[in-house]
């Protein structure tokens, strides 16, 4: 058999497989499950997918898949430079802000105490409280009361100096919600940090919802903030199951015994892999060099844009919500008459979700909410198109 006619045979034979290569770049696998894709107008919401990955992390996250390494020395290394990038002693990657929250508590109440890590979340021989402003008690702080702690709620000064004692383990905070514009803290964090520092007690910022800017991580370090705890795959455009915990190194220490891959921790569930790691890295390091004015600019652009659109409908009222406390999030307001127009808030996210293409917005109560936060180019067009659509039906 003839060299070329071997080849042709094995080309022949290999065939099939390049046509499925190709039809694997061609066909989204969302479609091979017969799901359509979103245009995201609600924000960085984990429902929703949060945000999109950097294109360019694919390829590294990718290379670190295909070799074999010490987890505990990738952390190590990541974690020196996610440690510069926060102004913190050390740093970690953790799976999302709530594993940071819960890393962070678990290192609060064990410190180095390998017995401690193995029992919680029985807490005898432990500190059993942690301080929490009542008007910063959320659904993520849960991830503080599943180590086993008690939440002991305060909202004056004066509460939390009564309530800072030898039961006191930590104290969480609240850096930044959504929706805050109207509300400032009880309690500034220079303040708390202030007594609890002298009371010995560490303060973890959950700092999830203060990018962007990036500025703002930075300057909690500075402060002397014991532990901040970051979301990776939100703004920042990390790994969706990605986060930071950042801050003094003992504390960073106490975390990673509490973590993967130690098997007998209450972090073990929480499992950060090699891709993750690199990939949370690589993010918080293009995210910190933004040029987060142009990234404003742009947000403003759409919002403008759609709010222009949406008003030449008649029925419509259409307003800017006001920025929230520590970031500028763009998001478009619209309200109607209901009763009049015979159609709900309810109705409208619910045609904009399943019209083509489908959109996802905030109710807004009343009326819904478009995010302007982290669009493509001309998803404002599209959002002012199906509005018009609707409610011209």
């Amino acid at each position: 058999m003839t060299t070329t006619r071997r080849l042709l045979i094995q080309a022949a034979a290999l065939l099939p497989f390049s046509k499925a290569r190709a039809a694997r770049k061609t066909a989204s696998v969302y479609a091979q499950l017969g799901i359509r894709p979103v245009i995201n107008m609600a924000g960085t919401q984990t429902i929703y997918g949060a945000s999109k990955i950097w294109d360019e992390l694919h390829e590294p996250m990718a290379e670190a898949s295909r070799d074999y390494v010490v987890l505990a020395e990738l952390q190590d290394k990541v974690g020196e430079r996610l440690a510069r990038l926060t102004n913190c002693e050390s740093a970690m990657v953790t799976t999302g802000a709530a594993g940071a929250i819960c890393l962070g508590t678990c290192a609060c109440l064990t410190g180095d105490d390998v017995t401690k890590v193995r029992r919680l979340p029985d807490l005898t021989g432990m500190k059993t409280e942690v301080i929490i402003q009542k008007l910063h008690r959320n659904g993520y702080d849960h991830a503080v009361r599943n180590s086993g702690v008690r939440i002991v709620e305060v909202e004056t000064l004066e509460e939390v100096e009564k309530a800072c004692g030898p039961q006191t383990a930590m104290m969480y905070y609240l850096g930044g919600t959504s929706h805050d514009y109207a509300v400032a803290p009880a309690i500034p964090i220079e303040q708390c940090l202030a007594i609890m520092k002298r009371a010995g007690v560490p303060v973890l910022v959950d700092a999830a919802n203060m990018l962007p800017p990036w500025g703002n991580i930075p300057k909690l370090g500075v402060l002397g903030v014991d532990l901040i705890a970051i979301s990776g795959g939100k703004h920042m455009r990390g790994p969706q199951c990605s986060g930071i915990l950042a801050g003094r190194k003992d504390l960073i220490r106490a975390a990673a015994l509490n973590s993967s891959p130690n098997s007998d921790s209450l972090g073990r569930p929480m499992k950060a892999g090699r891709e993750e790691i690199v990939g949370c890295w690589l993010a918080c390091e293009k995210y910190a060099k933004l040029d987060f004015d142009a990234i404003d600019r742009e947000s403003t652009r759409q919002a403008a844009y759609l709010i222009e659109q949406l008003r030449k409908i008649k029925e419509l009222t259409v307003d800017q919500t006001p920025f929230d406390r520590t970031r500028r999030v763009h998001r478009v307001r619209v309200t109607w008459d209901e009763s009049k127009l015979g159609i709900s808030t309810r109705q409208v996210m619910q045609e904009l979700r399943d019209g083509e293409p489908r959109i996802a917005v905030l109710r807004a109560n009343p009326g819904i909410e478009f995010t302007v936060f982290m669009n493509e180019p001309g998803d404002e067009k599209i959002a002012a198109r199906r509005m018009r659509d609707i409610f011209k039906a």
